[in-house]
């Protein structure tokens, strides 16, 4: 059999066709590898450099990995946070002629970090907490779009910082299978596997020392099942309104808004005798912020990101002599929200050197700069601006946190 290339892009088979895909994933010579820090895996994986990408490459049986590619395409598609699949090559052989298994090829996620690298230094319980609200939010959007996942793990998850909170990704589609719509005998399934596998690698990082002697790995196991009941249910309960209080299913739909998801549509049936009004969100589409900055300002960021940028948008709008809202003569919020960018996200990103970054985003930069303004405004009980704060946070913040920032990876 033939090598065979199939990718989403027809430029990653030209690239990929340099790779040494007749030698044995873990014999691949050094000078095509990227030397990054991976997580556990149960296949051989490896990182590699395709032209200007840096790619992880997961050696598994052909039949998985084609279902695999298929299951990130579908996600991807549905908006889903997870790894981008770029190519599955199959056909391999050795250069005797022996057949090698076949590869999934997936981009690496920028600043992104497996949970055994952030725990190389003792994870606090705060950041714990975190943790488990990023990967109950990845399990509910999951869910949401029918997808049963099969194996939800701090293992198969990557997390990326998101202000002040982290953001989760799938990063292993193998056992996972899409539905129309899960029954709560799947959904729960899953959710107990996830608490046996967080339970189980949180005694392991306990066993080696990696572990705050406060966090219980039991206990956390647990919390993740009621992080995610708490948040599945407020995202798709049932609400029985008094006639007339419509006000409050507008309060209903702006606190689904401030967890990140939008309604798409909604169910309102009054009752017979015209007492009560029933109301069911629908369709729920999580990115509410994301989708409002990228539309004002084509900015792609991440969930809680955007929610801190448009704070600090509209702030700084209304300070503007032209800002009027309902104003026909005033300027329109795409005008001031482009102006916005121009003349105050950039110029303050472009402050902080692209070689002391690490592994943060533009709009992570940003927001470090919020809460250091924010913190030094408190100090000097007043606000002491941003230009300010970008110098002091030059000076005396990044210079310790640089080991931090790092760029990784993980399979």
């Amino acid at each position: 059999m033939a090598l065979q290339i199939s990718a989403t892009n027809p430029e990653h088979p030209a690239l990929l066709l340099e790779l040494p895909w007749d030698v044995p994933l873990e014999e691949w010579p050094e000078e095509v590898l990227v030397p990054l820090p991976r997580g556990i895996s149960r296949h051989v994986v490896r990182y590699a450099r395709a032209g200007d990408e840096v790619i992880a490459v997961k050696e598994l049986a052909e039949r998985p990995a084609l279902n695999e590619y298929d299951m990130l395409r579908d996600l991807d598609r549905l908006a889903i946070p997870s790894v981008d699949p770029l190519a599955v090559v199959t056909g391999r052989t050795d250069q005797n002629g022996e057949p090698l298994e076949s590869v999934l090829v997936t981009r690496h996620l920028t600043g992104s970090m497996p949970y055994r690298s952030m725990f190389e230094t003792t994870m606090r319980p705060a950041t714990m907490h975190r943790l488990m609200d990023a990967l109950a939010v990845l399990l509910v959007r999951l869910h949401l779009a029918g997808f049963a996942w099969g194996d939800c793990s701090l293992s198969n998850t990557l997390f990326r910082r998101d202000a002040g909170a982290y953001a989760a990704y799938l990063v292993d589609a193998e056992t996972g299978d899409l539905h129309p719509q899960l029954s709560n005998g799947q959904r729960e399934y899953d959710l107990d596997l996830a608490r046996v596998n967080i339970s189980g690698e949180l005694l392991d990082l306990e066993a080696s020392g990696a572990l705050h002697p406060s966090v219980d790995p039991i206990e956390f196991g647990m919390e993740i099942c009621a992080r995610y009941r708490g948040l599945w249910d407020e995202l798709t309960r049932t609400s029985v309104y008094p006639a007339g209080k419509y006000h409050y299913i507008e309060r209903r739909i702006r606190r689904l808004n401030e967890l990140g998801f939008d309604v798409a549509e909604m169910q309102i049936e009054h009752a017979a005798n015209g007492d009560t009004v029933t109301f069911v969100p629908k369709v729920v589409d999580a990115g509410h912020h994301q989708r409002q900055l990228l539309r004002l300002t084509g900015l792609d960021t991440e969930e809680n990101q955007a929610r801190r940028l448009l704070n600090d948008l509209e702030s700084w709008m209304a300070t503007q002599d032209d800002y009027a809202p309902g104003d026909p003569l005033g300027a329109r919020p795409e005008v001031l929200a482009h102006r916005w960018v121009r003349d105050v996200f950039r110029p303050t990103v472009r402050a902080v050197p692209l070689e002391v970054r690490g592994s943060m985003d533009p709009a992570e930069i940003y927001h470090e700069l919020l809460e250091h303004r924010w913190y030094l405004s408190e100090r000097a009980q007043h606000d002491i601006g941003l230009d300010t704060a970008v110098e002091d946070y030059l000076k005396n913040v990044l210079p310790k946190a640089r080991e931090t920032l790092q760029p990784t990876v993980t399979e």
